[in-house]
C-alpha cells in the first residue's frame, strides 16, 4: 500500500475548498492590470491598492524604470548562474557599494530574495552547537533560517526585554562559553508594530550576544535616511547584522545583508542560499540601486507617515479594533470570527478596495486581520475612499454596529 504523502495537509485542504468562489476568493485574485503603485484593474473594475508593502512607491519610478531598461538592453535577461560562478557582474558589486554607502558599513552581500538572505546568514552563523533567540512573532523566512542551521533555538515574548534578559540568562548560565544570535525584527509585518530596539540591544550585548535585526518592512519609512528603525531608535552601532530586502520600499525584488563584522566576506565562501542560487537578473540590480540612491535623498517618508495617521487614525475612529495604534504604515483591523474576515475581504474587493486577508498560522495569536499597508504615493482622496469602504462593509457585516461618525470627520 502506498503511503498518501498528500493526507498530512487533508485540514488545510478542506478549509481552503470551503472558501466562496470566484472573484471573493483572497487566494485566487489576479491583478489584469498594474496601472500605478496604488491602482489595478482586478476583475475588470479599477481597484485601489491597499495592500502591496509598496512603501515608497518605486515600482513605477521613472528614473528606476528608466535604469532597469538601459541593463536590461546592455546585458540581457539574467545571469543564467550563481555569484560563486558568472552570475557577478560589475553591477552587483556596485550594488553592493550602494548599500555600504547607504548604511554606513564596511560591508554588503546580496541575495536573490529577501528570505533568501534570513534563510542563508541565520543558517550559517548559527550552528549545532549555537543558539539563536528570537521574537515569538518572528517572520516565517527567520524559522526557517533557524531550522536549517540546526541551532538551538530560543524564543522570548514578543517585544518583551525582560523576557529575553531572562532566556539570555539562562543560557549563559548553562553554557557560558556559547555562541548566540539574537533574532529582531524592525518593524513586524502582520500588526505594523516596531520593536523596543534600544532595550532589546542593551540586552543582547550585557550577554554577549550578536544581535541581527530584520529591516524588511522598516527600510524607506524610519530613520532620518530611512536606513529603518535602528537608526530611528540610535542603535545600529549595537547591530551587528541587518537585513533586509529589495521588495517592499526598493520596489523590485532582492535581499541582502550589510554588517561591520571583520570576518563578514567568509559567508560568501559558506553561505548555501547564495553559492547554489542564480543571482539576480540586471535590470532588477540597476532598479534596486537607483532606488537606494532615491531613498537615501527622498522626503516620501513624511507624505507615508502623513498617510498612515490619517488611515490609522479613520479606522481606530470608526470604531475597528486594531492590531497596534503605533505610528506605522501597515494597519490591521482584528475581526474575531475567520469567517466574518474572509467575507470582509471580499465585499472590499467588490467596493474596490484590495487589501490583504491574513489568517492563522501566519499571524500572531491567531487573529484574523484585515491587513493594510500604504505607500507614499497614496493620495488623501485614495485613503478617504477606502475609510469609507472600510466603514460601509463593516456595518453592512455588523462588525460597526452603532452609526458612528465620519472616519473623516
Amino acid at each position: 500500500m502506498t503511503l498518501d504523502l498528500f493526507e498530512k495537509f487533508n485540514p488545510i485542504l478542506n478549509e481552503y475548498n470551503s472558501l466562496p468562489n470566484g472573484e471573493a476568493n483572497p487566494f485566487t485574485v489576479s491583478m489584469e492590470k498594474v496601472l500605478s503603485p496604488t491602482t489595478a484593474i482586478i476583475n475588470g473594475r479599477e481597484t485601489v491598492l491597499a495592500g502591496t508593502n509598496n512603501y515608497m512607491g518605486m515600482t513605477f519610478n521613472a528614473e528606476c524604470m528608466e535604469a532597469a531598461q538601459e541593463a536590461l538592453t546592455a546585458l540581457g535577461t539574467g545571469t543564467t548562474g550563481s555569484r560563486m560562478l558568472n552570475g557577478t557582474y560589475n553591477s552587483h558589486k556596485r550594488l553592493e557599494e550602494t548599500l555600504k554607502e547607504f548604511y554606513g558599513t564596511k560591508h554588503a552581500i546580496v541575495f536573490s530574495t529577501g528570505y533568501q538572505a534570513n534563510l542563508g546568514i541565520i543558517a550559517t552563523l548559527a550552528g549545532p552547537k549555537d543558539y539563536v533567540v528570537i521574537d515569538a512573532d518572528s517572520h516565517a523566512s527567520i524559522y526557517d533560517g533557524c531550522a536549517m542551521g540546526n541551532a538551538t533555538v530560543v524564543r522570548f515574548k514578543h517585544n518583551n526585554p525582560e523576557n529575553l534578559d531572562k532566556r539570555l540568562a539562562r543560557i549563559r548560565r548553562d553554557d557560558p562559553k556559547a555562541g548566540i544570535l539574537v533574532v529582531l525584527e524592525g518593524v513586524y509585518s502582520m500588526l505594523g508594530d516596531q520593536a523596543p530596539l534600544k532595550e532589546l540591544t542593551k540586552i543582547s550585548k550585557d550577554h554577549n550576544a550578536y544581535v541581527l535585526v530584520d529591516e524588511a518592512h522598516s527600510i524607506g519609512v524610519f530613520g532620518e535616511t530611512g536606513r529603518g528603525v535602528a537608526q530611528e531608535q540610535g542603535v545600529e552601532d549595537q547591530v551587528d547584522f541587518i537585513i533586509g530586502t529589495f521588495s517592499k520600499s526598493v520596489g523590485t525584488i532582492g535581499g541582502y545583508c550589510v554588517s561591520n563584522e571583520p570576518k563578514f566576506e567568509a559567508l560568501r565562501l559558506v553561505c548555501r542560499p547564495y553559492m547554489f542560487t542564480a543571482s539576480l537578473p540586471p535590470s532588477v540590480v540597476a532598479s534596486a540601486t537607483k532606488a537606494l540612491e532615491l531613498i537615501a535623498n527622498t522626503n516620501l517618508r513624511s507624505k507615508l507617515l502623513g498617510n498612515s495617521m490619517r488611515l490609522n487614525r479613520g479606522l481606530s475612529r470608526v470604531g475597528f479594533e486594531m492590531g497596534t495604534t503605533g505610528e506605522s504604515p501597515i494597519a490591521a483591523i482584528i475581526v474575531d470570527d475567520q469567517n466574518t474576515a474572509i467575507a470582509f475581504w471580499g465585499e472590499m474587493i467588490k467596493e474596490g478596495v484590495y487589501v490583504n486577508l491574513a489568517l492563522p498560522p501566519a499571524t500572531p495569536n491567531r487573529l484574523n486581520l484585515m491587513r493594510c499597508s500604504l505607500s507614499a504615493a497614496h493620495t488623501f482622496e485614495q485613503i478617504d475612499f477606502m475609510l469609507e469602504k472600510f466603514e460601509l462593509v463593516g456595518k453592512r457585516l455588523g462588525l460597526l454596529e452603532e452609526i458612528s461618525e465620519s472616519a473623516l470627520a
